[in-house]
């Protein structure tokens, strides 16, 4: 009894499966424009959260009170990993990933993983280092929910990083309606 051929090549290091999805004619346009909302919307949600930190008072009638917690560069550090993460994974050549024909040798593939994978590890690292940000300030120092806001849209803005990648990854991978294959 043999096994069924496979369906991709066993000298790969790396097998991309990209989903086939189709969403009618202007599927690449709408990824594109939905990972930009997805990217629009996770920074705004941060700069919201450092502007309410910004003009955090004390509590009516108690003059004496200090604010517990203000957002400071520990807190820009998760988002600026994942934005770095966000730039590097696409500026990669999706070609170059899956070892198409014509890309050089197999060095510029195997560099090409290399970068996509710190791309995710630095987004990985953006979001891990977000969550423990909002445990470590924020959770446990039991604070008040107006202050764990902050901690929650460092949390949401590294998410919505993460989605926003994905779906433009996707997006970029689709056909578009004027795109052919031609094949000898």
């Amino acid at each position: 009894m043999s096994l069924p051929p496979a369906s991709y090549d066993p000298r790969r290091v790396c097998l991309n499966p990209f989903p086939d999805i189709d969403l009618g004619k202007h599927r690449r346009t709408i990824g594109v424009y939905t990972a930009g909302v997805l990217f629009a919307l996770a920074n705004w949600l941060f700069l919201d959260a450092c502007i309410v930190s910004a003009h955090a008072r004390t509590p009516w009638g108690q003059p004496d009170t200090p604010v517990p917690v203000h957002v400071t560069f520990v807190d820009w550090i998760p988002g600026i990993c994942s934005l770095l993460g966000f730039f590097v994974i696409n500026l990669i050549d999706k070609d170059r990933v899956r070892g198409e024909d014509g890309f050089g040798d197999a060095r510029a593939v195997w560099r090409a993983r290399l970068f996509l994978f710190l791309g995710f590890a630095l987004m990985a690292g953006g979001l891990a280092g977000s969550v423990t940000v909002l445990v470590l300030k924020y959770v446990i120092p039991d604070l008040a929910e107006q202050f764990k806001y902050y901690g929650y849209a460092n949390v949401a803005q590294n998410v919505a990083l993460m989605l926003s990648v994905i779906v433009l990854w996707m997006a970029q991978n689709t056909s578009s309606e004027y795109e052919y294959n031609l094949t000898l």
